[in-house]
């Protein structure tokens, strides 16, 4: 069955516009619970334009299905994750100033600075993904290091899927079952919509959880927060069933 987890980021952005706490951080995320959301997800970053730091252990006091932090390992990330144990980090190569994420870890190449930070999480108790483009080899390398997830960054996915389906979906389906073969956990996430969520999911065995925040929230503008979760819940609704 794979988890819906909302992320809250563009909440935290229209909150931060303003100033003040409006809208309410910590109650979006009960209410998305209340609503049928699976997870919370939230990508605190060093400039703090979305979720801020601060906001942190205010959300893992409330979060009641699975917290799920994710970002760039830096020493203040890494500080505020150990101090705010959630259920699970999803490392991201992002660099300070970036606009949004667009690449994956070559887990190759920073195996050991990954195997490293991944055993300071798991020591925790925390569930580590590492965010890899669709590329068995990439899987692979999270595998050694120790992870227990990776997360498909699926930007490309998304900006080929009406172009050519099939096509755009491929690597992603051998990546699907290069993590099933090597028995590491397999998330999903950026820019997956009501459009091409199902066409995703129906073609990567094995999904456990896809992070959707961008779409969601906009949607969400037209049809309503408790809507829209449904609506997304219910792309992934003949999955489930089987």
């Amino acid at each position: 069955m794979t988890r819906l987890s909302v992320n809250i980021n563009k909440v935290a952005l229209l909150r931060n516009s303003r100033g003040g706490n409006l809208p309410d951080l910590v109650q979006v995320a009960r209410d998305c619970e209340d609503f049928g959301a699976e997870g919370i997800t939230v990508h605190p970053r060093p400039d703090q334009r979305h979720v801020r730091f601060a906001d942190i252990p205010a959300l893992r006091s409330v979060v009641t299905t699975e917290f799920n932090i994710e970002g760039n390992p830096t020493p203040d990330f890494l500080e505020l994750v150990l101090a705010n144990p959630p259920h699970q980090c999803t490392l991201v190569p992002d660099a300070t100033d970036q606009l949004t994420s667009d690449h994956g870890w070559d887990t190759r190449r920073h195996a050991g600075f990954l195997q490293e930070v991944t055993a300071r999480l798991k020591a925790k108790n925390i569930r580590v993904s590492l965010f890899v483009d669709p590329d068995p080899r990439m899987v692979e390398g999270a595998k050694v290091v120790g992870a227990d997830r990776v997360e498909l960054y699926t930007g490309p996915y998304a900006h080929d899927f009406f172009k050519d389906p099939a096509r755009a979906v491929a690597p992603y389906s051998e990546a699907a079952q290069a993590a099933n073969a090597l028995g590491i956990g397999l998330n999903a996430g950026h820019d997956l919509n009501l459009d091409n969520l199902r066409y995703f999911q129906e073609h990567c065995p094995g999904l456990l959880e896809v992070s959707i925040g961008h779409a969601l929230i906009s949607d969400a503008l037209y049809y309503g927060l408790a809507n829209v979760i449904r609506m997304y819940k219910r792309q992934m609704a003949s999955k489930r069933a089987e």
